[in-house]
């Protein structure tokens, strides 16, 4: 009896040890990945989009008339509030927050736009309600509940602002892109820019790569489109030879 018991007693230090030695791994590997991204600083892109600084991650603001459209809301609170105030800007005036998808680094500082309504795709909620794990038994949440969900290939209008929503999974299931205004592709984590070419989301933080392949069908042959902007690099004015590539 004691046998088993001592057995049963290494085989769950072991099973601790490998758990242990993973996450490490995992940390030290997120640490070198996050390391790579270079985002622009927070700046006046044109006369109506604004882009602000986290860290590595970016999100943007886009002008609708006295007010202004959100594009994710960054990682931290602090940081957005005291970026977004470089460019005197007036947080109560974001009416509205549209998430590429629930990630932390996305939604960390939503709690300060009070005003603003939050909209996310449908297929997205399973990845902040508990139902679909980020990584392992690790959970994405947000601090709002009264969000409105959108489906695919769905179009709103917010204020002036014209959005169309394109659902866009592989980094999640929900990440989604919006065309605004008609000229301006907003992707979030679903792609990434280089040398002024569209990539393939970072294969590190994506759940499924090969339906992220797929997506790019949905946002390569926009004909009023002129920007891209991604979430961690950076933006483009010319969506035509952007596109103009094939993800592998």
């Amino acid at each position: 009896m004691k046998i088993s018991i001592k057995k049963v007693l290494i085989g769950v230090a072991i099973v601790f040890a490998i758990l242990i030695v993973t996450i490490f791994a995992i940390g030290l590997k997120m640490k070198s990945e996050i390391g790579k991204i270079h985002v622009p600083e927070t700046s006046k892109i044109t006369n109506d989009v604004f882009c602000i600084k986290n860290s590595f991650v970016n999100m943007f603001l886009v002008k609708d008339g006295d007010n202004y459209v959100a594009v994710d809301a960054g990682a931290d609170v602090n940081v957005i509030r005291t970026e977004i105030a470089k460019l005197n800007i007036d947080t109560a005036k974001v009416v509205a927050v549209i998430l590429t998808h629930g990630d932390g680094d996305h939604t960390g500082a939503l709690s300060m736009f009070k005003k603003a309504k939050v909209y996310m795709a449908k297929d997205e909620e399973q990845m902040i309600n508990g139902k679909t794990a980020k990584m392992f038994f690790v959970h994405n949440s947000i601090t709002r509940k009264d969000y409105t969900l959108l489906d695919d290939q769905q179009e709103l209008t917010i204020g002036k602002t014209k959005v169309k929503c394109i659902l866009t999974p592989g980094h999640t299931p929900g990440s989604m892109s919006y065309l605004m205004n008609d000229s301006l592709l907003f992707v979030g984590d679903a792609f990434g820019l280089e040398k002024g070419k569209v990539i393939k989301p970072n294969s590190f933080f994506s759940k499924d790569m090969e339906t992220a392949i797929k997506s790019f069908a949905k946002i390569s042959n926009l004909p009023t489109a002129k920007y891209i902007f991604t979430a961690h690099t950076g933006f483009t004015s010319d969506y035509k030879s952007a596109v103009n590539t094939q993800l592998k």
